[in-house]
């Protein structure tokens, strides 16, 4: 059940016994990963992005100083996928029905003593969702500490390997997904199937952009036959095996930093 998860850092094997007897359970750290079932191309599995935010979480879990108090929920593996729901396979929450269930599971939680939890989105296509959820819940309680945050924005190497074009347009089943998957999931990739598509017809010269400060919006059918958006063709375990190792380093870092954060307050 706890997948990339070690098992003693998975919540749902803990007691509630073990729950309630919890020391200091205002600075334990829970996260929970948010990915998605979705196209990925020909040769990826649906499961890339809920399985890149697991793995990554389960891999700083394991070389997290054992005296932080930090545990994994059990990943959220459907999310809002509607830019991808012409591809069959695709399973899609509305946006309403998201941010319901994140809520509840905050109010959860935050009934259970908790008051730190991080969510950590593996899927680009609900940043927003994450951005709603955290706020709502932090008004409703003002001393629970929620952070939206997505499992790429940690310090990480993948602008070593990726090249310009890639860092800018392989935005999903390109060269960097499959090299993770090539490490977390190697027998569910099928290079061989693997083609490199980019998007035709971006504005040029334009404040305009897939994504960014200024972007428009898009579904992948728009932009791409196959559902790839970037090289696939170009990815390698080694890469993956180097990128993930990264993205554990810098999750490492984030998870020490917000088990020491508190609420910044008004000058007074």
């Amino acid at each position: 059940m706890h997948s990339f998860i070690p098992p003693d850092r998975f919540f749902p094997y803990l007691t509630w016994i073990e729950i309630q007897a919890m020391p200091d359970k205002e600075n334990v750290v829970l996260l929970q990963p948010v990915g998605a079932i979705e196209q990925h191309g020909p040769h990826l599995p649906l499961v890339v992005d809920t399985a890149i935010a697991t793995a990554v979480v389960g891999k700083a879990l394991e070389q997290l100083d054992p005296m932080i108090p930090a545990y994994a929920l059990p990943p959220l593996c459907y999310g809002k996928s509607n830019e991808h729901w012409h591809f069959p396979g695709t399973i899609t929450l509305t946006a309403q029905t998201l941010i319901a269930v994140l809520m509840e599971v905050g109010e959860s939680l935050y009934r259970a003593g908790f008051r730190k939890l991080v969510l950590v989105n593996g899927h680009g296509g609900q940043p927003q969702i994450m951005d709603i959820v955290a706020r709502d819940l932090h008004q409703q309680h003002d001393d629970f500490m929620v952070f939206p945050l997505f499992v790429w924005r940690v310090p990480n190497i993948a602008s070593e390997f990726l090249s310009p074009k890639e860092l800018e347009l392989g935005i999903h089943a390109g060269d960097a997904e499959t090299s993770l998957l090539l490490s977390i999931l190697p027998d569910q990739v099928k290079m061989e199937a693997a083609v490199t598509e980019y998007p035709y017809g971006l504005p040029e010269n334009s404040l305009l952009s897939m994504e960014g400060k200024l972007p428009f919006a898009w579904t992948t059918r728009d932009l791409s036959r196959s559902g790839v958006l970037g090289d696939p063709t170009v990815a390698t375990k080694e890469k993956g095996d180097r990128l993930l190792a990264s993205l554990a380093t810098g999750w490492t870092h984030v998870i020490h930093d917000i088990y020491t954060f508190q609420q910044p307050k008004a000058w007074k």
